[in-house]
Formats: structure tokens, sequence, C-alpha cells
């Protein structure tokens, strides 16, 4: 069994910072990457940030310049650093991790709530 669960959601205001946690559990045979995603009110699941197990980096549009994704040298804990932060940040925000044998793992989702 293998288990991804997200920590650090808060309600900030508008400008603040928040630092998101996700850790994997159980067996990492291989890491792909690992991602962050999030899904606001009405809205569809859109693409925070990825990394790769080479370190290589992608991000949403409106994140590229506020929101930093790293991973520890295990690559069994990822962290989504997020600066600046917006009104429209507000979701809820998913980990995922890509891995051999397991394929996509999901997390259950952390809160973020930023506000005016």
């Amino acid at each position: 069994q293998v288990h991804v669960v997200e920590s650090g959601g808060d309600s900030v205001q508008a400008g603040g910072s928040l630092r998101l946690s996700c850790l994997y559990s159980g067996p990492l045979y291989a890491l792909y990457s690992a991602g962050w995603y999030r899904t606001a009110p009405g809205k569809q699941r859109e693409l925070v940030a990825t990394i790769t197990d080479s370190g290589t980096t992608n991000y949403g549009d409106s994140m590229k310049d506020r929101f930093t994704i790293s991973i520890n040298n295990t690559k069994n804990t990822a962290w989504l650093q997020m600066n600046s932060l917006k009104p429209e940040d507000t979701a809820v925000y998913y980990c995922r991790y890509n891995v051999r044998y397991f394929g996509n793992v999901w997390g259950q989702g952390t809160q973020v709530t930023v506000s005016s």
C-alpha cells in the first residue's frame, strides 16, 4: 500500500505565504514525478507545479514567479512554497506522486484560503 498525505493548508491574507508538504508512504522503487494540482470552487483541476526525479520543474502559468516546488533527497517528501498569495489561489491543493508499479497516487487534498 502506498499513500500520499498533504498538509500545510491554511487561511491567509492576500500577499502572505504558505508552505505545503506532501508525504509519500510505502515502497518507492522509482519516482517519475511529483506534482501539485488544485481545484477551485466551480473550476476544473489545474496544474500548479511538477518536479521530476531529475529535478526538472514545470509550473502553471499564473504560478511561475510565485510558487516553488521542491523534493527531498529520498524523494518521499515534496513541498510547495507559495508566496504573494492572491484570493484566486483559494482552492483545494492536491499532491500526486507518479511512481513505478503503483502509477499515480493522489492525496486527499489540503484547503488553502486567501482572503483579500
